[in-house]
């Protein structure tokens, strides 16, 4: 299966309707070009340097001012860069939020200075939704519990089975919902214990990290379930260095679908890879010139994205683009 853009779409509640003074086709009979500020979580995964890359590739092919900054995985930083933006005055800021909490106050500054946001990858948790006019990305919800239905199925039965999780970064809206959705299935099959969930923080050195840790506290783990490819890859190092066989002695699940992870599918190192799809700049540019425009848009558009396992991999591997 290739990467989809389609999309699933919510009306826009009337906050999509404003229009931004000054933006393109504001009545003074000149084309103007846009500019779009847009704060990037930082740079902790081979997802997020392809979500990077698809972002700026987009804006420039579609002839779109792009003010880029990477915060380095730190809220801080994205509020000081948000607060940049406004101050330029930007015609669209966006990002993606490193947690989910605490965005209302420099968020109505955006409002109040009349410049939409849009909400790339992850959500944030408010409740006033007016601060944003949309969202564009994957249902973390789902990703979990596609990962756990796949566990579920695989293992027909047997059990009972020892449960790892390698998190992501603590009050991220990935990491939150991935680990329910993923409950949301094997909680409800007593076959499953998780006996050990920490965070890895979305990083390869760290999931080796917290995984030396399981591996030394826990004589019999089963299953690992990492919410991203990087901190499975940096697991399946800690497992293998503590004689075990990744894939065969420990079952792994994972999120992304990154070219490694596929890589280590066909190596029989990760049984299954749920799929979360970073090539959304092409949408993210539509959404910048409709929303200046005052134009209409869905209030949440997600992701098409599939499931692979093993035997998949191997014809999937040469269309990965990430």
């Amino acid at each position: 299966m290739g990467l989809g853009a389609a999309a699933l779409a919510v009306p826009l509640a009337a906050c999509g309707e404003k229009k931004k003074p000054g933006a393109s086709g504001s009545g003074d009979g000149k084309s103007k070009t846009l500019t779009f500020g847009f704060a990037q979580v930082g740079s902790e995964s081979g997802w997020r340097t392809a979500n990077t890359t698809s972002v700026k590739d987009s804006a420039a092919k579609a002839g779109i001012t792009l003010k880029f900054s990477d915060a380095q995985q730190k809220q801080e930083n994205q509020i000081s860069a948000i607060r940049t933006f406004i101050s330029q005055k930007v015609d669209v800021i966006g990002f993606s939020p490193v947690v989910e909490t605490g965005w209302d106050t420099v968020l109505k500054e955006a409002k109040d200075a009349g410049i939409p946001v849009i909400l790339s990858d992850r959500a944030v948790d408010s409740k006033d939704e007016s601060l944003y006019v949309t969202f564009i990305g994957s249902d973390f919800v789902k990703e979990g519990e596609r990962a756990g239905q796949w566990l579920v199925d695989d293992t027909k039965g047997d059990g009972p089975f020892n449960v790892v999780v390698l998190e992501g970064t603590t009050g991220s809206a990935p990491a939150n919902d991935r680990a329910e959705g993923f409950k949301n299935v094997v909680g409800k099959d007593s076959r499953f214990k998780i006996i050990a969930s920490q965070t890895g923080d979305f990083t390869r050195a760290k999931g080796k990290e917290v995984m030396e840790s399981f591996l030394k506290s826990h004589k019999d783990i089963d299953v690992l379930f990492a919410h991203n490819d990087d901190m499975a890859i940096g697991a399946i190092q800690a497992i293998e260095e503590a004689g075990k066989k990744p894939g065969t002695d420990i079952r792994i699940v994972s999120i992304d679908g990154i070219k490694e992870a596929f890589q280590a599918m066909v190596d029989g190192k990760i049984n299954c890879v749920v799929e979360c799809n970073p090539l959304i700049g092409p949408q993210i540019m539509d959404l910048v010139k409709k929303v200046a425009a005052g134009e209409k848009v869905e209030r949440r558009i997600e992701s098409e994205e599939g499931v692979f396992t093993q035997d998949q991999a191997k014809a999937e591997l040469p269309n990965r683009k990430y």
